[in-house]
């Protein structure tokens, strides 16, 4: 099946089981701005939890935060985004339709990557165990054309990015033949920078009204708050400040679902640590944070580092950790040394103090900052990415199943009554009320079993437990596992350790430190 369909039928199966609508949808919606449903949110919290604990648990040294998202605007002036936060953005004059002159380029590399990896698939077919990868691909001639076509387009690339050169993005695009994919010309624009915050204002009248911004990410919260958790809670360099919230930035090229946003949210981590020392922590941080994604199962090929073309005017390193979607490997967590920059000039623009007295040194200081920021939407969609399965059952027909992770699951257990008789709904209503202090548990008596077994397969929930006769003789019912469709007989009494031990948030986190 091609990846268009897949992702097509994701998009679909949110929207048909509750992980995500269109916001506004009565009113025709709202463009790139979603709701997430009963299911979502309970995923989406469960990816909260996840990142937290393993960040705020499993490091003594992270402590977390929740700041406003209105700031002072001064904050946003002294972090560079109101002169700097900007996309090179370019319209085409036949669709009417506009697009960061970026990822035009962006997506033309793929495309030729993709080129040269078919050449390799098709070789390994061909070629069976036999088949030396690094061989064939420094030798076949269709391979090596492709690849020096990319690393000329990737090298004028990164330069113009670096240089802010614009008039060279859109001659790239020029000669690369790039076209618009809805009217297939290349009829271009200039390219030109567009600011993606949004701004409001707050007061009560407009002669005292002050111009403020929604913030366009959560760390300038935990920067201009450095003094006040490293004081109150005594912390000593190095240590991290955590916090998850909501962010909102005016994108123009918002597109693949929920993948770009106008409002979505972040979970960030800045670790403050000694000058000199931020590159070896920059490296610590890139095995935590890969080893936190690694627990989740999907499988290392399925991940891999991208390090950025053109560094952030505060950074000295950055890469991101890109996940293979359906529409390829895209960006869910970047990580960066973002130096003393944004201390210093909080420091510069407030006129307070942001250095920090290091007792072992005997000195101030201003501390380097190591950021870990994951999208906390775009990984929810690498989740169900991930976990959409369809599958063939023995008896001919397909099921779609949801493998999540089961400690990430919305649904941890349903409980079913084989009919809605004979005291079946009243005993599977007392196992409910009997776990559901340790679990989210959901009753379900509407049509066959099977049909039930297929609806909590689409939501991912990991056991079914079905309550029959022979419950209410013996007291023992039927558990059925999602992945493997498993079913045995098993005691009452043993429910809630059998499904503990699979849906356990210790049992991710535990991964971690083995991976």
């Amino acid at each position: 099946m091609a990846q268009d369909d897949i992702f097509k039928k994701i998009v679909s199966h949110c929207k048909e089981y509750g992980f995500v609508f269109p916001s506004s949808e009565i009113y025709d919606g709202l463009g790139a701005v979603y709701d997430y449903g009963q299911y979502g949110s309970e995923l989406k919290n469960n990816i909260k939890r996840y990142w937290w604990e393993a960040m705020t648990l499993l490091n003594p040294n992270v402590v977390g935060i929740d700041s406003a998202i209105f700031m002072h605007p001064k904050i946003w002036k002294a972090s560079g985004h109101v002169d700097a936060f900007n996309d090179p953005l370019i319209d085409n004059k036949d669709s009417k339709k506009r697009y960061r002159a970026d990822v035009l380029i962006e997506d033309y590399l793929a495309k030729i990557e993709e080129k040269m990896d078919k050449e390799v698939q098709k070789a390994k077919k061909r070629f069976g165990d036999s088949f030396d990868e690094a061989m064939f691909r420094s030798t076949n001639p269709r391979v090596l054309k492709n690849k020096e076509k990319y690393e000329q387009v990737h090298a004028r690339f990164a330069k113009a990015l670096n240089d802010n050169n614009l008039e060279e993005l859109r001659q790239i695009i020029i000669d690369c033949e790039i076209v618009c994919p809805i009217s297939g010309t290349r009829n271009w624009t200039e390219v030109r920078q567009f600011n993606l915050m949004f701004a409001t204002e707050m007061g009560s009248t407009s002669e005292g009204s002050m111009k403020v911004y929604l913030r366009p990410e959560t760390a300038q919260g935990i920067f201009v708050n450095f003094l006040n958790v490293q004081k109150t809670g005594r912390m000593k360099v190095p240590f991290g400040i955590a916090q998850i919230g909501k962010a909102f930035r005016n994108e123009i090229v918002a597109r693949q679902f929920i993948f770009r946003m106008r409002e979505f949210e972040q979970m960030e981590m800045q670790f403050f640590v000694r000058p000199g020392e931020e590159l070896s922590w920059f490296e610590k941080w890139k095995k935590t944070r890969i080893s936190w994604h690694l627990a989740l199962g999907f499988g290392k090929e399925k991940y891999r580092f991208h390090d950025h073309e053109k560094l952030a005017h505060y950074a000295n390193a950055a890469t991101d950790i890109e996940y293979d979607m359906p529409f390829g490997f895209k960006e869910v967590e970047g990580i960066h040394s973002r130096t003393d920059f944004d201390l210093k000039r909080h420091e510069e623009f407030s006129g307070k103090k942001m250095q920090y007295f290091d007792p072992e040194l005997n000195k101030n200081y201003t501390p380097y900052v190591i950021e870990t920021s994951i999208g906390l939407d775009r990984m929810f969609l690498s989740i169900l990415s991930a976990a959409y399965t369809e599958e063939q059952t023995s008896n001919g027909e397909t099921r779609v199943v949801l493998k999540f992770p089961a400690p990430l699951a919305p649904v941890k257990l349903a409980v079913m009554p084989l009919v809605k008789k004979d005291g079946l709904p009243e005993k599977a209503e007392e196992i409910i009320k009997d776990l559901r202090f340790d679990f989210s548990c959901q009753y379900d008596e509407k049509d066959s079993i099977g049909k039930r077994y297929r609806r909590q397969d689409a939501i991912g929930t990991p056991y079914c437990v079905t309550v029959d006769h022979q419950t209410l003789e013996d007291g023992t019912v039927t558990l059925r596992d999602r992945d493997t469709m498993e079913q045995k007989r098993i005691k009452i009494s043993e429910i809630h350790d059998i499904v503990d031990a699979k849906v356990n948030m210790k049992a991710l986190l535990k991964k971690i430190d083995n991976e």
